[in-house]
């Protein structure tokens, strides 16, 4: 294997969906976060929708915070990773109705608030990497970047983007 892989197409009848991984899993997605200044939570522009950077807030809007290598392990990080798919998720659910409708996740840029000699940001990141496969098979598959912050909005852990493709119908 090259490490590249083309956009191939997933026999989704022989999987289960997204939302049927979700409740396999036992995840029930919150509502979408609001954006928290002048952005919208994604744009489409033809069959990709670009997502805002989402960090982890918990169901009661409290925010996973901290610096990883200072103030939360790589374990505490990689579940605030995992938060944040959730997020996405929630907005993606919004936008399109239907989480099947998602073809493939293309890119993730990953950003850990780290204090500056922690070097796992890709362990971190793997949190929401590792669910997102788990949720979309392999059209969850993705090219991405983890990188270390000195800060991020309002101390939070982890803040990830996330571009998907999806099919050709309109939104609800």
């Amino acid at each position: 294997m090259t490490g590249f892989q083309t956009h191939a197409a997933e026999n989704r009848a022989d999987s289960p969906s997204p939302e049927e991984r979700l409740l396999e899993l036992g995840i029930t997605l919150p509502p979408a976060p609001s954006p928290v200044a002048n952005y919208v939570n994604g744009v489409r522009t033809g069959n990709l929708i670009f997502l805002a950077g989402k960090g982890p807030k918990r169901a009661d809007g409290s925010e996973v915070s901290g610096k990883l290598g200072k103030d939360l392990s790589i374990e505490e990080g990689y579940e605030a990773a995992r938060l944040t798919a959730i997020n996405q998720m929630a907005v993606l659910k919004v936008m399109l109705g239907d989480l099947n409708r998602v073809t493939r996740v293309v890119k993730v840029l990953g950003m850990v608030n780290s204090d500056p000699d922690f070097i796992e940001q890709p362990a971190v990141i793997n949190g929401f990497s590792d669910l997102i496969v788990e949720v979309f098979g392999e059209r969850g598959r993705h090219a991405r970047a983890a990188v270390g912050m000195t800060s991020l909005p309002r101390g939070q852990a982890v803040e990830i983007e996330m571009i998907v493709e999806v099919d050709g119908e309109t939104t609800p």
